[in-house]
């Protein structure tokens, strides 16, 4: 039997053929090069689509070329905070000419570390990404690599290049704070695994520490081994109300996730907000500010996030200066469940 003959795949100099252009100068507009202009660019990139063509970047790569792909490893895509960021990543990039690759290291230090060595081995222009305790080999690879990277999320810790993000300690203390001016003295805590999210252990340092400078202490605390959503926050308020702790009058969720679960359990066993008990998360989802009481809570500006560590990037690779930590803020929204 005779096989078909696959057909044959379109040529680089066949595209400048039929965009009238020199091969250099259709290499240089499928690059992305500002060293043509807008008009050569639209000739080329219209007949690269009439003819099929599509560029090879891997050979571009070997050959020493400039890469326009830019490694992304975040933690998690389960709840809506990281996709958040990578809109805001991708919007920046895209506009550019730049293209994400994104890795999920949920929150696994040895898979970041994977993540990693695998991604700088295809020499991305530049790494984004939001660290998950990153191992001493993940450090290393990074301060080696010789392109920008950009730490998200946390300005707590010292970054290898650059960071963008907030103190999220600090965002744990201004709740407290806010909370204590509100009149609360019974404090208690539900969270996620966040012997694994080191953002959220921050965020219960920083709370401790506010409850601490008033002269007060956790009532109750409940951590529960799994990822955050919002089944686990409504069975983390559960166990803590059932267990032999001392009511507590507000409950500090690891974030909004949890924090919403809550919420349903109250309404569920009839618990009147914020009546009864208050409560309060992190992040300042919409699911929480859409709920029938708005919840009382954190913004973390996650577009501004990605968005700023675009242009840390581009203006890396552009060769203009960068501050080494750039502090997009919080906000705190002091909503009705409080």
């Amino acid at each position: 039997m005779n096989k078909e003959k696959s057909p044959r795949k379109p040529t680089l100099f066949e595209v400048a053929a039929h965009a009238g252009v020199s091969e250099i100068t259709a290499s240089r507009a499928l690059r992305g090069s500002n060293v043509v202009t807008p008009e050569t660019l639209q000739k080329v990139q219209e007949a690269a689509t009439s003819l099929g063509y599509l560029r090879n970047r891997l050979a571009g790569a070997l050959a020493g070329g400039p890469s326009n792909q830019v490694g992304v490893i975040l933690p998690s895509l389960s709840n809506i905070v990281f996709p958040d960021v990578l809109k805001g990543l991708e919007d920046r990039l895209e506009h550019a000419g730049f293209h994400p690759v994104l890795g999920i290291s949920n929150y696994d230090p040895e898979q970041e570390e994977q993540l990693i060595r695998n991604l700088l081995s295809w020499r991305p222009a530049g790494l984004v990404i939001a660290p998950s305790g990153m191992t001493e080999n993940s450090r290393t690879m990074l301060a080696g690599a010789d392109l920008p990277v950009v730490e998200i999320m946390d300005i707590d810790t010292d970054p290898i290049d650059m960071a963008v993000g907030m103190s999220h300690r600090g965002a744990g203390l201004a709740m407290a704070r806010h909370l204590i001016a509100r009149g609360y003295r019974r404090f208690a805590y539900v969270g996620h695994d966040i012997a694994r999210d080191n953002r959220a252990t921050a965020r219960l340092d920083g709370f401790t520490a506010g409850l601490n400078e008033a002269g007060l202490k956790m009532v109750g605390c409940v951590t529960l081994v799994e990822p955050s959503s919002v089944a686990l926050g409504r069975r983390g308020l559960n166990m803590l109300l059932g267990s032999d702790c001392a009511r507590p009058d507000l409950v500090y969720f690891s974030n909004d996730d949890m924090a919403v679960g809550g919420v349903f359990h109250c309404m569920a066993v009839g618990i009147s907000l914020p009546d009864q008990l208050a409560i309060a998360g992190f992040n300042g989802l919409d699911i929480g500010q859409s709920l029938p009481t708005p919840l009382t809570t954190t913004a973390s500006h996650r577009a501004r996030i990605g968005e700023t560590a675009a242009a840390c990037v581009l203006k890396r690779l552009s060769g203009e200066e960068t501050p080494r930590m750039t502090d997009v803020g919080f906000t705190l929204i002091a909503g009705g469940t409080s």
